[in-house]
Formats: structure tokens, C-alpha cells, sequence
């Protein structure tokens, strides 16, 4: 096989690269992170970081208790301090225990919640987007906010909280530590300490910028995987295995060398640190082990001062390192609070009632509308429904018969003219009384990894079984569902793959039965079936129709022969309109479709 090369892979994902702007200073980041996200659990956050200041004060102790521990146990051999000196070490060491339990219980506990939290409001969010959003964002894009960019976020406000709690406030007690023992040791120590600032403050923006574009990388690996997988079937007919590794082996890569780079720059703190630690330390060991062969200080001081300084170093390597944590955190903040503040563009008026159904008359007039500037999907479209009548839509592939449906129940919004129901503009009532006025059956049909009962109860949750067997049975489904071992309690597999298309169909019609909506959208709904079970599922069709308002996309004209009314739908316009037997006198489109359709190897005309 000769797979193409991989600049020839136009458009491909891995083509649709995002520039990542981070134009969100950090300050005004880490105000509405704290806003958001921390200020609900400030309770927790204060007795943790007061547990902290325990461990501090604890770890400061342990090196202060070092100069009794060398001046009256070793130096002076006083055996009336052995006990005291030593429960005083076991006591500290027991207090920073319990408190450092203590505070990292508190402390999993917020970062957990702020997890649980940000993931139910992206949740909560993202299903107040319009269907527009979804077509023009990945999947993988979303699911990286949810999983990544969270735990980024969690990672960044704990290890930032527990850097200002225990690592600070532990610099600041061991510090003070050493100045009691020897202030001017301890100044000419933490003299060089300043000259770590500039170049980790660099290295965390760098650290940002990188994992925000690792990100977006992880997106277009988690779509490309998904979408290889669920067409599995077409990769393995065609034999595009290795076309499909191949372009999974192009991103990992990039993953590979971002990921890398990131670790490479956050490495670059600990030589930065090694190096000062260790300047400082020569130092003290030169000047301080010359005060004590003098005699100006004790060995005892010595060793607390020396203690105090390498236990410090640990804190501030950890400080050292909180820019580029913090910074990787901020990069996903940024990105979760972009799509948080992303506004649905099918929102309800300020002044919207509920829809009232009086017979379910839909009307569209001087209707324009277009999925972007470039092309129009209708143009001046206008045409009537009638109350209680079964309407069918006709017409060439991409001719708008698709858009029409997706119009009424605001999907999209219309750019001119208006859709009425009952004489109440669609755009003037509310989302919920609308939606809950229709059942939609498509032919790309949607099923939850549930079990069948519940799929077919989607949409009413609180149906009865008998509710639910009985729309089955009407949609011809009743029997193969009884024949599965679970019955009604089967479950039906990511997107019902346990179950073949025809089954899926009749589920989905069942579900819609149940519904018992006055209006009905059909869109070729009995597509799947075979021949025997489209002939029962189109009776129970025919009887669910009645006295309920009908808009039918129909792709073989057979099955809307006794539509009251046939619009045939041409280049987003109204073309022909009127009975079967009277579109075909006309001897126009609708003609010319039926025509098509009678001969062999015409079954695919007319579809949308």
C-alpha cells in the first residue's frame, strides 16, 4: 500500500492546528480560579493551611531542638537531658504527623472538589450550547477540558496552596531559626537566593505556553482515535490500517516532543537550585565551621543553623517549582473558562411564554437561513403545514430539506422571516414547551449505552413498563426484545452496536411513540427496516400520525404517497407543491424524481 504523504493529508485533523493565545494574564486567572472555584471551600482551605502552619512550626522545631541535642547531650554529656531531648524530638515528629495528615486530608478534599465541581459546570454548560457548537468543535477538543485541563487545574491549586501553607511559612520558620542562631551566617546565605527569581519566572512562561499547545494536541489525538474506532469497519474494508497508524503515530510524536520540551524547561529549575543550595552551604561550612574552631559559636548552633538550611532547601525547591506548576494550571484555566464563557447563540427571549398547542399548524414565511456567509441553505422559503396533517418533503440531495426540520424545533435560527406554530413565532417561546410539543425520529439514529428500556423511555422518564411495551409492540419492536436474554433489561452497546440497524430503527421509533407528541418530525424513519418489518412499523406509523401534525423528509417516494401534502424542495426553495397524483400530472421535478426512482440503481435519488 502507498499511503500518501504527510502533506498530502488535506484537510486532515492534524492539519487544523489552533494558535494558542495566552492573552489572559495570570493574576486575572488566579482571581477567578479563587472566585470560582476555591472561595466555596475557604472553610477547609484555612484549617488546612493552619494545619500547615503546624507542620511548619514543627519542622522548624525539629531544627532548632538540634542544638541542645549536640551542646547538652553530646558535648556536655549531661544524662539529665537524654529523656527530655529526646521526647522533645518524638513529640514534634508526632505533631507534624498528625497535622501533616490532617492538612493533605483537607487538602485532597478541595482539589477533588474542584474537579467534581468544574467538570458538572463544563457538563451543565456545554448542553446549553446550540447544536452549532458541537459541528464546529471536536470531540476530543471537549474531552481534553474535561479530563486534562481539570486535573492540570486541581494539580496547580493544590500544590499552590500547599507551597504558600507548608512550604513557605517552613522557609519562614527555619529562617528564622538560623538568624536566632546566627544572623549573620543566615545573611550571607540566603544572599544569592534573589538571583533564582528572573530565570524561573521565564522558565514558567515558557512551561504555560507549551502545555497549552500540548493540549490542543491531546484534543486532535483523543478525536482521531474516536473517529478511527467507531468506523473500524471502513478502516478494516478499505485496508486503512496503516494509513490510520501512520497519522496516530505523526501526533503521538508531537505529543512526544512537546511533552518533552515541557520536562526538559521544568528541569532546568533543579540545577538553578542545586547550584545556589550548594554555594550556600559551602559557605556556611567555611565561615560557620571557622566561628566554631574560634570559639564565637557553639557546635550546637552550628549543627541547628546547618540543619535549618538543608531542611529549608526542600521548601524552596518546591517554591522553586510552583511558578511552573502554577503556570501549567493557568494554561488549562484558560482554556476550561473559554469554553465556560462561550454563550449559546439559540436562547430563549427575555419575554418567551410557553407554547400552546392548539392543532400544530407549523408555518414558515419568506424563510432565509445559511450554516455560514459563503452558501445560503433557503432562500425565502415559505410554506404552510396544516394542523393535524401529514406533510412530506422532497427533493435532490442538500436541496434544504434537513435544514427545514432542524428549523423548527430551533436547532438553528433562522437569519430572516419566521417559523410559527399555531401563529406563535418559535423564537418568541419557551425552549422546553416547544422541544416537548415533537418527536423527532432520523435516520442516524441515537442510542445510550443503557438498556433497551431505558432508551425507549428517553425523553419520558417516568413511563410505565406497560407504556414502554406498548410503544414497542406499535413499533414492531416487542418481540425481538423479548427474545434477547435481558429482555427489556439488555443493554445496548456504545451508539446500540449490540443490536443491528433495522432493531435500532424500531427502538427509535418506539421511543418517539411513547413521546406522544402533537408533532411529529420523520426523517425517513423506516430507512433501515426490511421489507416485512417496515410494512408493520409503517402501519403503526400511519395510526400514530393520526390527528397529530406530520413533517416527513422522505428519500423513497413510495412511502409518502398518501401525504396530504408534498413540497418538493429544490436549492433551498419551495419548487412544487400538492398530492402525489398531482405532482405527478405537473410532470416537473417531483416527476422526474419518481421517474429516477422507478428504474434500477436509482434508490439513492432524493435524499438530503
Amino acid at each position: 500500500m502507498v499511503l500518501a504523504p504527510r502533506q498530502g493529508l488535506e484537510p486532515s485533523l492534524l492539519t487544523k492546528k489552533k494558535k494558542i493565545k495566552l492573552d489572559q494574564s495570570s493574576l486575572r486567572l488566579i482571581r477567578r480560579l479563587a472566585k470560582d472555584s476555591i472561595r466555596p471551600y475557604a472553610g477547609k482551605i484555612v484549617l488546612s493551611l493552619v494545619l500547615m502552619g503546624v507542620v511548619a512550626a514543627a519542622t522548624a522545631a525539629s531544627a532548632w531542638l538540634m542544638d541542645p541535642v549536640v551542646n547538652k547531650v553530646f558535648v556536655e554529656r549531661r544524662m539529665d537531658m537524654l529523656w527530655p531531648v529526646g521526647l522533645a524530638v518524638l513529640a514534634t515528629a508526632l505533631v507534624k504527623g498528625l497535622a501533616s495528615y490532617g492538612s493533605s486530608v483537607h487538602m485532597s478534599f478541595v482539589g477533588l472538589r474542584i474537579i467534581a465541581d468544574l467538570q458538572d459546570r463544563l457538563f451543565r454548560h456545554m448542553l446549553t450550547q446550540d447544536i452549532a457548537y458541537f459541528h464546529a468543535t471536536t470531540t476530543g477538543r471537549l474531552l481534553s477540558r474535561f479530563n486534562t485541563d481539570v486535573n492540570l487545574i486541581r494539580a496547580a491549586v493544590s500544590n499552590a496552596l500547599v507551597s504558600v501553607g507548608k512550604d513557605s511559612l517552613s522557609v519562614i520558620f527555619l529562617v528564622a531559626v538560623m538568624f536566632y542562631q546566627d544572623w549573620m551566617l543566615a545573611s550571607i546565605s540566603f544572599f544569592v537566593f534573589p538571583l533564582t527569581i528572573l530565570p524561573i519566572i521565564k522558565l514558567g512562561r515558557r512551561i504555560r505556553r507549551v502545555t497549552a499547545n500540548t493540549q490542543e494536541e491531546w484534543g486532535l489525538f483523543t478525536t482521531l482515535i474516536e473517529q478511527c474506532f467507531q468506523g473500524i469497519r471502513v478502516v478494516k474494508a478499505y485496508g486503512m490500517e496503516r494509513y490510520e497508524s501512520s497519522r496516530v503515530a505523526n501526533i503521538v510524536e508531537n505529543i512526544f516532543k512537546l511533552n518533552f520540551r515541557a520536562s526538559r524547561t521544568r528541569s532546568w529549575s533543579s540545577p538553578i537550585m542545586e547550584t545556589l543550595g550548594g554555594a550556600a552551604v559551602t559557605v556556611v561550612i567555611v565561615y560557620g565551621g571557622s566561628r566554631v574552631i574560634e570559639g564565637a559559636t557553639t557546635a550546637g548552633a552550628f549543627f541547628s543553623f546547618i540543619t535549618a538550611l538543608l531542611m529549608a532547601y526542600q521548601p524552596l525547591k518546591a517554591l522553586a517549582n510552583l511558578n511552573a506548576n502554577l503556570q501549567e494550571g493557568l494554561s488549562a484555566a484558560q482554556r476550561v473558562f473559554e469554553v465556560l464563557d462561550t454563550k449559546p447563540s439559540i436562547v430563549e427571549s427575555p419575554n418567551a411564554k410557553p407554547l400552546e398547542i392548539k392543532g400544530g399548524a407549523i408555518r414558515f414565511e419568506n424563510v432565509r437561513f445559511a450554516y455560514n456567509a459563503e452558501k445560503g441553505a433557503l432562500h425565502g422559503l415559505s410554506m404552510e403545514v396544516p394542523a393535524g396533517a401529514t406533510v412530506a418533503l422532497v427533493g435532490p440531495s442538500g436541496a434544504g430539506k434537513s435544514t427545514i426540520q432542524n428549523l423548527i424545533p430551533r436547532f438553528y435560527d433562522v437569519q430572516e422571516g419566521t417559523i410559527s406554530i399555531d401563529g406563535q413565532n418559535v423564537q418568541m417561546v419557551q425552549l422546553d414547551s416547544l422541544r416537548s410539543s415533537m418527536a423527532l425520529v432520523s435516520q442516524e439514529v441515537v442510542l445510550f449505552d443503557d438498556t433497551i428500556r431505558a432508551n425507549i423511555a428517553y425523553g419520558r422518564l417516568g413511563a410505565s413498563q406497560d407504556e414502554i411495551e406498548a410503544a414497542a409492540r406499535a413499533a414492531a419492536a416487542h418481540d425481538f426484545i423479548a427474545a434477547l436474554p435481558q429482555g427489556y433489561d439488555t443493554t445496548v452497546g456504545e451508539h446500540g452496536v449490540k443490536l443491528s440497524g433495522g432493531q435500532r430503527q424500531r427502538l427509535a421509533i418506539a421511543r418517539a411513540m411513547l413521546r406522544n407528541a402533537p408533532i411529529l418530525l420523520l426523517d425517513e424513519a423506516t430507512s433501515a427496516l426490511d421489507t416485512e418489518s417496515e410494512r408493520a412499523v409503517q402501519t403503526a406509523l400511519d395510526k400514530l400520525m393520526q390527528g397529530r401534525t406530520t413533517l416527513v423528509i422522505a428519500h423513497r417516494l413510495s412511502t409518502i404517497t398518501h401525504a396530504d401534502r408534498i413540497f418538493v424542495i429544490d436549492q433551498g426553495r419551495v419548487a412544487e407543491s400538492g398530492t402525489h397524483a398531482g405532482l405527478l400530472a405537473q410532470n416537473g421535478l417531483y416527476a422526474r424524481l419518481h421517474a429516477l426512482q422507478a428504474t434500477p440503481h436509482a434508490n439513492g435519488v432524493g435524499a438530503s
